[in-house]
């Protein structure tokens, strides 16, 4: 089933990565937020809404997760197995993770804390999506945009989601910061650093061959050339992300 994605291929090594990198997303989102030092602009839009409703801080981002995953019907994409855990794991992770955390602290302290966090925010990215299990929310409705808008470019559909959810969440209570200008300048470097050695290979042919599936049309044999990508841009239904929100 397409929901859950091909899991022949290398299922343990995937299936362990996909939760490690989950659970470590959660404990970074906590860490930052424990900070008090600024957030990401989606978390900046947690914590507003948390404030606003009352309810918990991983209560909130599995809400907002799962209506973003609905405005993928139509932009016609295709959730794995990574994006459904992506909205469940991650939302119950950092609540048990504030949960243990104090709040306040020193602010040498509080930094060390925002350090951690985004480094482990990188590597939890690179985890996840190396799994090659599906996006998380966020990332496939940016990719899903870019797909359908061919015109608009992957760092054009990102920005104006991110400014809006930011300036949402700011104007809800939530805290914006160093932490939040750290992030966006660090997170695009390590999601780049973390991605690649922990980027599961795709099924060979002859590896699809020998569990019994069957070869497409077109599937380039090993050793043969491949054919050049038609374009950048994910196609409708993609779920290799562009860039990690989360």
């Amino acid at each position: 089933m397409a929901l859950l994605g091909n899991l022949r291929h290398r299922p343990v090594r995937r299936l362990v990565q996909l939760y490690l990198g989950l659970v470590l997303y959660g404990v970074s989102m906590a860490l930052m937020v424990r900070s008090d030092l600024g957030l990401d602009p989606w978390d900046v839009f947690h914590q507003g809404l948390s404030e606003l409703t009352g309810l918990s801080f991983g209560t909130v981002t599995i809400g907002v997760g799962a209506l973003v995953l609905l405005l993928w019907i139509p932009l016609r994409q295709r959730p794995g197995l990574g994006t459904i855990s992506n909205v469940v794991v991650i939302g119950l992770v950092v609540d048990a993770t504030l949960a243990l955390l104090p709040a306040g602290g020193p602010l040498g302290v509080r930094t060390a804390l925002l350090v951690t966090g985004i480094v482990a925010n990188g590597a939890a990215t690179g985890m996840y999506l190396g799994a090659r299990l599906g996006p998380g929310p966020r990332d496939g409705l940016m990719t899903g945009f870019v797909a359908r808008r061919p015109g608009w470019s992957v760092r054009l559909v990102r920005t104006v989601i991110e400014v809006t959810v930011l300036a949402l969440g700011w104007l809800l209570g939530g805290t914006v910061g160093l932490g939040t200008v750290a992030y966006a300048l660090a997170i695009g470097p390590l999601a780049q650093l973390f991605i690649p050695p922990f980027a599961v290979p795709e099924e060979s042919v002859s590896d699809a061959t020998a569990h019994g599936a069957t070869v497409p049309d077109g599937a380039v044999p090993d050793g043969a050339a491949a054919p050049p990508a038609e374009a950048d841009v994910p196609r409708p239904g993609s779920t290799a992300p562009a860039a990690p929100t989360g």
